[in-house]
């Protein structure tokens, strides 16, 4: 297959990505347009509303102006002035990473994978550069070098995962492509002892955050379905009729991510608020009021009896992950008790860094007033996070080690 080839077709590949996820935000937002202005509406206002949704789904912040009618319409404190959206619906976001990764794999086994990977990002880019330029209004304006930078940020995460995983599945016999980088010979440059720590760690900590994201998605999904009559009659309240529904349905499986972040961030301890001044964690609940969104529905009205016991999640996350890699040959190379300190300590590193990113990115501005602070503290999810992991893992190779003996 040749250079130009590989490159047009990885430039389809990516031009098929942003297509998508503008079309999840464009379809119902179109249907919305066509049920209630019967088409006679700009269909100008259909796109940049679409763009921005699909932006912000990436991390980029909008600055909103409302019209004095449209305040007046709301009621909402503090929006006669402009206030910002900084939180990002991470359901874009993950579906942009998700299709980088198979971006990353299909380019990994071409001929010249560089060339892939890089007309993919360049094309993704140029999407992202044109969605940002046609998406800004008098009412909502995106920020323009997020714009440029955000999405083809993800989409590159994407693809470096991607590569990495077409790396792992290679057979060890079977030559990788010339273009790629040895990184395999740089890693083996680097001292045994320090090598085998530095990937347990990473392979633990990874694993202890996958534990702790896991639980908070099926606790959600538990609350979703206990929750399920507060949840309609949400709906009902808000009488958006079938398009809209549709349409508030989408966003709220865009911020379903966020929320399970925010579980997440409440299993560890610090809990998330959503508005200024709130707060729900295991040791309570205080909220003021809240935007009438359904999926807030599954929010506890008071604190749980059990709440602490949340807690134990990322210790027994933590300890697994330990007792886990002790049955692997990761550590091989990894002897005496200082050295296993330090890799414990490096696996709760790991994970207060992901949990704590995960958190940085699902928290920020939601709307203006009380709604300008939503989501978790990243810096307390993280700090907290990592001690409870890294003590929970020194004490998981404690005891794998005695077992061994």
């Amino acid at each position: 297959m040749s250079r130009t080839t590989v490159a047009l077709l990885a430039a389809l590949e990516a031009l098929i990505v942003a297509a998508v996820g503008l079309g999840i935000c464009l379809v119902p937002i179109t249907i919305l347009w066509a049920a209630q202005y019967q088409l006679g509406a700009d269909f100008g206002v259909v796109w940049r509303s679409a763009a921005d949704v699909w932006l912000v789904g990436h991390g980029v912040n909008l600055t909103v102006a409302l019209d004095p009618q449209t305040v007046a319409r709301l009621g909402l404190p503090g929006a006669g002035v402009p206030f910002q959206v900084t939180i990002a619906l991470l359901g874009f976001a993950a579906l942009t990473a998700g299709f980088g990764v198979r971006t990353g794999m299909r380019a990994a086994g071409t001929p010249q994978p560089a060339v892939g990977a890089l007309s993919a990002l360049v094309a993704f880019a140029a999407i992202s550069t044109v969605v940002v330029l046609s998406a800004g209004s008098a009412i909502v304006q995106p920020s323009l070098w997020q714009g440029i930078v955000l999405p083809p940020f993800v989409y590159a995460v994407g693809i470096a995962a991607g590569f990495g995983f077409a790396a792992l599945r290679r057979p060890r016999e079977e030559e990788a492509p010339a273009a790629l980088p040895t990184l395999r010979a740089q890693a083996l440059a680097v001292p045994g002892a320090l090598r085998a720590g530095a990937v347990a760690a990473v392979r633990a900590g990874t694993a202890a955050t996958a534990m702790v994201i896991g639980i908070a998605a099926l606790i959600v999904a538990v609350l979703l379905f206990g929750n399920y009559g507060t949840i309609i009659s949400l709906y009902e309240q808000l009488q958006t009729g079938i398009a809209g529904g549709a349409a508030l349905t989408i966003g709220q499986l865009a911020i379903l991510p966020d929320v399970v972040v925010w579980m997440a961030s409440w299993l560890v301890g610090p809990g998330f608020a959503i508005g200024t001044g709130s707060s729900v964690s295991p040791l309570g609940t205080a909220l003021g009021p809240l935007p009438g969104v359904p999926v807030f529905g599954v929010i506890p009205p008071g604190g749980y009896s059990l709440g602490l016991v949340g807690i134990l999640v990322p210790v027994l996350a933590g300890f697994l992950a330990a007792v886990l890699l002790r049955s692997t040959t990761s550590m091989q190379g990894v002897e005496g008790v200082r050295a296993k300190l330090l890799v414990a300590l490096a696996i709760g590193v790991v994970a207060g860094v992901e949990l704590g990113l995960l958190a940085w990115w699902s928290s920020g501005a939601l709307g203006p007033g009380r709604l300008h602070d939503v989501g978790p503290n990243p810096w307390l999810v993280a700090g907290i996070s990592a001690a409870e992991v890294a003590v929970a893992a020194a004490i998981g190779l404690a005891a794998g080690a005695r077992t061994r003996r």
